[in-house]
């Protein structure tokens, strides 16, 4: 098992890491849309969305893969109404064959974040 870690992308919350590999494949944490150069984030779910997705490719390029390689996602949304903006925002960083998907509302994310999302990735 090797963990993965870079400033490219926010630290983590919590006692855990950004992601880990095991078996040919990586596994990130949750990443919520903060800009991890200023500590900021969006207000709306579109911004947060894009900055999800830089986060998780930063943290794959560090891993020495990237999102082509990502097998099975999972999306966490605050809201469900969010779902097509998410989803397009989505298909802006993913290409056929796309991963495998799994989206869920949820009662609450991290610092009242609106989107949420892991992925599992190839090397």
């Amino acid at each position: 098992m090797k963990v993965i870690a870079t400033d490219n992308a926010p630290a983590a919350l919590g006692p855990y890491s950004q992601a880990q590999i095991t078996g040919g494949l990586v596994f990130t944490s949750g990443q919520i849309g903060v800009d991890p150069a200023t500590g900021l984030f969006a207000a709306d779910v579109e911004g947060q969305a894009h900055q999800v997705f830089r986060n998780l490719a930063a943290i794959l390029e560090a891993a020495g893969t990237g999102m082509h390689k990502v097998v099975k996602t999972t999306v966490f949304l605050k809201d469900m109404n969010d779902f097509a903006a998410v989803n397009a925002i989505y298909a802006q960083y993913f290409s056929e064959p796309f991963p495998a998907r799994s989206c869920v509302e949820v009662a609450r994310l991290p610092k009242d974040f609106l989107v949420e999302c892991e992925v599992i990735a190839e090397l």
